[in-house]
């Protein structure tokens, strides 16, 4: 069924699979295709989609990098089949999405913490946070009843790793705290809550409260409160935004603040190999200027899609020191955006 009636059966099909998170969200998504995805760009994205599933391997993982058994890199592959269209079990490749969903789960231990001893790193709440929040945006999706207690048992581990200050750091355990890792987690927990798992609203609040530390007078974000580099950067500041977003804090000065010192990096302007951490700083600048709307997203992705599309490799990855995985994964997710597919993109 097509026009608005179509368009409102589809609207009342996602509130209700995410109102009810036993009930699959409609496969359909609300809103057309944007014509934002030129073609060429449409193209680039499957390119690197079907990269990240010829090297999946059975178990889920994947074979192209030493990294490609990081629980993180599993998350963030499978996101960007999400972002593709597909979900658990439907689609193109419901099949894969399937597979990642099963390598998390196999890599949780008792306690609820999510990390595959052979490709671990020393960033153990990045793996655990990334994993959890694709394991949260399948909830509502995947007829799996093992996900809710696991998925419980790993957001209590991040509800309780959560340190003095509000943030949090790289171990499962309340010490530091830096603002990109906070970003992980409030990320997640948003997630959580979108999936009928509940989250303490004191954690919430403590852990808004120490992204807003966090800022500086130029509206970029420092690393950390106490040590460290406390400059600001793009990628740190860009998160910082989605951090606050994802919140649930829309508008005012931190806000804009931070808009403001992220539009400052817009690709073409200062040049790719000018940016650190390009893929991660890209990841949530897309998320902040899509949140932001208006002149700002209209004027962002176009000059990130376009950018991507051109440093695409002719295997159909895309490049960086962390794995073709990782770069591949976030370049599709950020090309695909403005197809509204994933929960964490829902307004």
């Amino acid at each position: 069924m097509s026009g608005p009636a179509g368009r409102t059966l589809v609207l009342l099909a996602w509130l209700a699979g995410w109102a009810n998170p036993r009930l699959a969200p409609a496969t359909e998504p609300l809103f057309s295709q944007s014509e934002l995805i030129t073609p060429a760009a449409e193209e680039a994205a499957a390119r690197g989609i079907d990269y990240l599933v010829e090297h999946q391997r059975d178990e889920g993982h994947f074979a192209v990098s030493r990294s490609g058994g990081n629980v993180a890199i599993v998350a963030f592959a499978g996101m960007a089949l999400l972002a593709s269209g597909s979900t658990p079990g439907r689609g193109p490749h419901g099949e894969a999405v399937d597979r990642c969903v099963d390598y998390l789960l196999a890599n949780i231990d008792q306690q609820g913490i999510i990390l595959a001893p052979v490709a671990t790193t020393s960033q153990t709440m990045y793996e655990h946070g990334f994993a959890a929040l694709f394991l949260c945006e399948c909830y509502g999706m995947a007829q799996r009843p093992e996900l809710r207690d696991r998925l419980g048992d790993a957001i209590q581990v991040i509800v309780n790793a959560q340190n003095e200050e509000g943030g949090w750091r790289y171990w499962p355990e309340p010490r530091s705290a830096d603002v990109s890792v906070t970003v992980c987690q409030v990320m997640t927990l948003r997630a959580a809550r979108n999936a009928g798992i509940a989250v303490p609203a004191e954690t919430i609040d403590r852990a808004v409260a120490y992204v807003k530390q966090c800022q500086n007078d130029d509206g970029g974000f420092r690393y950390m409160l106490s040590a460290g580099d406390k400059t600001s950067a793009f990628p740190r500041s860009a998160a910082g935004v989605v951090a606050l977003y994802n919140a649930g804090i829309y508008e005012g000065q931190e806000i804009d603040r931070g808009l403001e010192y992220v539009a400052q990096f817009q690709p073409g302007e200062k040049g790719a190999d000018g940016v650190p951490y390009y893929f991660y700083g890209h990841y949530y600048a897309v998320q902040a200027m899509w949140h932001a709307g208006g002149d700002r997203w209209q004027q962002w992705y176009p000059a990130i899609r376009d950018e991507l599309v051109e440093r695409q490799q002719a295997d159909g990855s895309w490049q960086d020191g962390i794995g073709r995985e990782y770069a591949t994964a976030l370049a599709c997710m950020v090309l695909l955006t403005p197809n509204n597919y994933l929960p964490i993109l829902q307004r």
